[in-house]
């Protein structure tokens, strides 16, 4: 009876800080899908983290995402995420959003946990994967438990390509009512889901994953985009986003699409060490390292961004 009580009462308290939290809460902007820098033992490197998180803060970013796909989330174990989350919010003063991608309810609703102890603030929820038979009912039921359990406001990912599961606007509709669901992110490359997710979430934050479709997201009414290639064009898709502005959209075109070819996270990466962000380009198996020579001196011919003109200490 004590047991129920407590649970109960601890409930309650959960629903009072959502409520609270999220009435305040939307997510919008350029919010880079952070890569997780690694030494050459595989271990988090806080120190190149520490200069990344800069980067992103001086190139007008509204926030950062880590242990997302572009951070080799599926790499690492539950621990790791509670101990890069932490130290993202501590090295930096972006607000820091956790990427979940499990199927794992008991997993999702503890790494909720120690999302909002760390004091991020909010987390990125991609679909249960790998049940294949999971119906939408038994889908939407897992998201409104880790909603429900959340003491952050939750993005809900819709990436099929990865978890084989697609939000249809039915789904997106009732996700859309559970009051901890703040926002969308969609990586679908459907460029008809841009009018759906309108229609079926009004009010919510909206991020488009597909920085191919970004003038057209924000031509819809979107919000942003939580974005891999913003790991090395924060400050140009910044602008395309504050300024809505189509020119700068099109002039920064050809390197997202060459930035989305990869393979990534890797390539991401090995940009980010030939500029001295990070201390390597090291990747964790099953990825293999790359060269980033390449598209450093194609980003550099067309946009001017360049170790030397950075100035990133070494």
């Amino acid at each position: 009876m004590v047991a129920h009580v407590r649970r109960l009462l601890y409930q309650i308290f959960v629903l009072f800080l959502v409520i609270s939290y999220t009435q305040a809460v939307t997510f919008h902007g350029v919010i880079p899908a952070c890569v997780t820098p690694f030494d050459q033992e595989g271990r988090v490197d806080e120190i190149s983290l520490a200069k990344l998180l800069a980067f992103f803060r001086a190139n007008g970013c509204s926030g950062v995402v880590v242990a997302g796909t572009n951070g080799e989330g599926p790499s690492l174990s539950a621990v790791e995420k509670r101990d890069l989350v932490r130290s993202a919010v501590n090295l930096g003063d972006l607000p820091v959003i956790l990427g979940i991608a499990t199927p794992s309810l008991t997993e999702a609703t503890w790494l909720c946990s120690q999302a909002g102890k760390s004091g991020a603030s909010g987390v990125l929820v991609m679909a249960p994967g790998y049940f294949r038979s999971a119906s939408d009912v038994g889908t939407l039921n897992w998201f409104r438990a880790v909603a429900e359990s959340s003491p952050v406001p939750v993005i809900a990912y819709n990436f099929p390509k990865f978890t084989g599961f697609t939000f249809t606007e039915t789904v997106v509709a009732e996700l859309a009512t559970m009051p901890n669901i703040v926002g969308f992110k969609d990586s679908s490359g459907e460029r008809g889901n841009l009018e759906m997710f309108r229609r079926a979430a009004p009010g919510k934050s909206l991020l488009v994953g597909d920085e191919t479709l970004l003038w057209d997201a924000l031509a819809a009414g979107w919000s942003g985009s939580i974005s891999g290639a913003a790991n090395l064009l924060p400050g140009w898709l910044s602008r395309v986003v504050a300024e809505k502005n189509e020119s700068v959209f099109q002039t920064v075109l050809p390197l997202v699409e060459a930035i989305r070819k990869g393979p990534q996270p890797a390539m991401n990466k090995a940009v980010l060490a030939v500029w001295g962000i990070l201390s390597s380009g090291a990747v964790r198996l099953p990825l293999e390292e790359v060269v980033g020579a390449g598209l450093a001196a194609l980003i550099e011919e067309r946009v001017g961004i360049s170790a030397s003109k950075l100035g990133i200490p070494r």
